[in-house]
């Protein structure tokens, strides 16, 4: 997997900082995950290939999270595209588009296939040959999701030699990498797993904002490999925090350690701060794998 941060900031665009967006590669797939404004700007700055991005998944429907979407919806437009592009977000966000398309008179030459959620239980939304989605309920001041990344197992790698003595033909090896059992040469059984390595460990990824602290989540990202969660505010206003839906650096560090992530990423800071190295240091005072979400900055895992 591997995570381009377009956009880290809360609320109001700054000329170094963008709002909200991601894009994470899974294997062949890329999807981008939320869309505040300037968000078709990152992606041309980080040199990510417009014609590749067929889902787009949408926390919620405050500005700083989908305010570039139509923007982007349009130059996907100009560009020619063809291919449908598929929404998942809030109910209403098909009103959000369409009626900002219609009155521009700009509507689309490719099909817009919207997703809209309204369920508060985690629930599967997408899925295909490497990686499924599902929606991380989060509590915020209106509808708001998460959403789980999960990688799904690959195939299993032969090992030739183990298979020759085994005395496993060659016809038989598509199966074993397929984790199946097969026979040799005398009609004796043999296990996969007798002449093949394990696949490497899936991996995850769990995306968290807007959010206040809420243990709730805790079971639903539990061990996976990163997660983004929000830390808009710092400990001097956490009652702001409580007020507002938010987090802060501490509090998503409790939320990680819990939970037992190999790695948190903070983001979604507030404008209001001048750097962000005390949100490393609040956090790392309670789990120390963490790291800071910087807009262009790209985290493989």
């Amino acid at each position: 997997m591997k995570l381009t941060i377009l956009g880290c900031h809360a609320a109001t665009p700054r000329t170094l900082s963008n709002p909200t967006a991601q894009v994470l590669e899974v294997g062949k797939h890329v999807f981008l995950i939320d869309c505040g404004e300037a968000t078709q700007v990152q992606l041309r700055r980080n040199k990510v290939r417009f014609a590749r991005i067929n889902q787009i998944f949408i926390s919620h429907l405050h500005g700083d999270h989908v305010f570039g979407l139509v923007g982007l919806i349009s130059t996907f437009m100009l560009l020619g595209r063809k291919n449908p592009l598929h929404i998942y977000g809030p109910k209403g966000i098909r009103e959000f588009i369409t009626v900002q398309l219609r009155l521009a008179g700009a509507w689309s030459a490719y099909e817009l296939v919207f997703h809209e959620l309204t369920a508060t239980e985690p629930q599967m939304i997408f899925e295909n040959d490497q990686v499924s989605v599902t929606t991380i309920p989060l509590k915020h001041r209106m509808y708001t999701n998460g959403f789980l990344f999960l990688e799904k197992p690959g195939l299993r790698k032969l090992n030739r030699e183990a298979a020759v003595l085994q005395g496993v033909e060659s016809c038989y090896f598509r199966n074993a990498v397929l984790g199946k059992d097969v026979v040799n040469k005398n009609g004796d059984v043999v296990p996969a797993t007798a002449i093949t390595f394990a696949p490497p460990p899936v991996k995850s990824y769990a995306f968290c904002s807007d959010t206040a602290y809420d243990e709730s989540i805790v079971p639903l990202v539990k061990g996976v490999t990163a997660m983004y969660h929000e830390s808009t505010f710092l400990d001097e206003h956490e009652d702001l925090a409580a007020k507002t839906g938010h987090s802060t650096a501490r509090q998503a560090a409790i939320i990680g350690k819990m939970a037992g992530v190999s790695k948190l990423i903070l983001g979604h800071y507030s404008t209001r701060y001048d750097g962000l190295g005390t949100f490393l240091q609040q956090a790392q005072s309670v789990f120390e794998a963490v790291e800071l979400a910087e807009d262009g900055k790209i985290i493989e895992f």
